[in-house]
């Protein structure tokens, strides 16, 4: 009977020790194992087996990357510029051996350092740098915490700074300064396409000194364009030297009719002479036909248009 309660006992107790020597590790974490409080070496992932009754004591460590939010930092820069500054660092736990044995609390040791890094940094830079410059400033950061960490088995994968919040007075200005810079570009755009455009004015100036009927087909197409719009009245002065090429054809036919009239005229009055007057030109026989003072005018005024014409001083009123 003695002999069958202690087999239970042994068994239950042997039972026991299995389930508490036994453990399992996901894939992303790994054991630190302590023998009697001495460190021997870290295991996992899987199952492992530890010697019960608290020989072997085990600490488990996570090896995934952590996120960690850096608080808003207020800094100056290094051209006297107060900014706030936040940033988040992604860690992760590289030796686990070391993160358990070396510091405490590893997770606070890191944002403590990253804040004074962050702090160190952005007083190295200006403001300038800190705008423009971004991820060289968060390499630089990276680095320098890296650095700090490495002994603790700690490695930092990235830094990204977040935010940068400025004072009211500081944006207003850069606000003023963007302004000013986009007058400036608008202005020299401007002025580059007045250039160009007063030298095609240049060519067509010349085309049109070539052909000058091409201003006449450019004042037509103008008041095309704006017939377009049926809202409005629109007043054009129109130049006489539009209506000059109809004028000069007909004048020269008048000229040339007052010249014939006039001929025609002369040889009307030298046929009904003599023949001895007719034939010396003289009209001073008195059967000669009278001109009255309206034909002289006429006559006169058609002499001015055509060429020329002795006057006959023999004739008598």
């Amino acid at each position: 009977m003695e002999l069958s309660v202690a087999l239970i006992s042994a068994t239950v107790l042997g039972v026991g020790a299995l389930f508490t020597s036994i453990r399992v590790l996901f894939e992303y974490e790994r054991g630190v194992v302590f023998r009697l409080g001495k460190l021997t070496r870290a295991k996992g992932p899987g199952l492992i087996f530890l010697i019960p009754f608290g020989i072997d004591r085990m600490r488990k460590m996570d090896l995934r990357i952590v996120a960690l939010d850096i608080a808003p930092q207020d800094t100056i820069t290094k051209d006297n510029v107060s900014v706030r500054v936040n940033a988040v660092v992604y860690f992760r736990v590289a030796d686990p051996t070391k993160a358990m044995i070396e510091i405490a609390d590893y997770y606070f040791a890191t944002s403590q350092l990253a804040q004074t890094t962050l702090r160190s940094v952005i007083g190295q830079s200006e403001l300038d740098e800190l705008l423009a410059e971004r991820e060289r400033i968060n390499e630089v950061v990276r680095v320098i915490i890296d650095e700090g960490t490495d002994p603790w088995g700690i490695e930092v994968t990235g830094v990204e700074i977040k935010d940068i919040d400025l004072p009211q007075e500081m944006k207003r200005a850069m606000a003023k300064q963007a302004e000013a810079e986009r007058e400036r570009r608008a202005k020299v755009i401007n002025a580059e396409g007045e250039y160009q455009a007063s030298t095609k004015l240049i060519q067509a100036a010349e085309v049109i000194e070539q052909f000058p009927v091409a201003i006449q087909l450019r004042f037509l197409q103008t008041v095309a364009e704006v017939a377009v719009e049926n809202n409005s009245t629109t007043l054009f002065p129109i130049p006489i030297d539009l209506f000059s090429q109809f004028g000069k054809e007909p004048s020269a036919v008048t000229s040339e009719g007052k010249a014939r009239a006039l001929k025609l005229a002369k040889e009307a009055a030298l046929a009904s002479l003599p023949d001895s007057a007719a034939a010396s030109g003289t009209l001073a026989d008195t059967r000669a036909p009278k001109i009255t003072k309206s034909e002289r005018a006429l006559l006169e005024g058609s002499a001015e248009d055509s060429e020329p014409i002795e006057p006959d001083d023999t004739q008598q009123d």
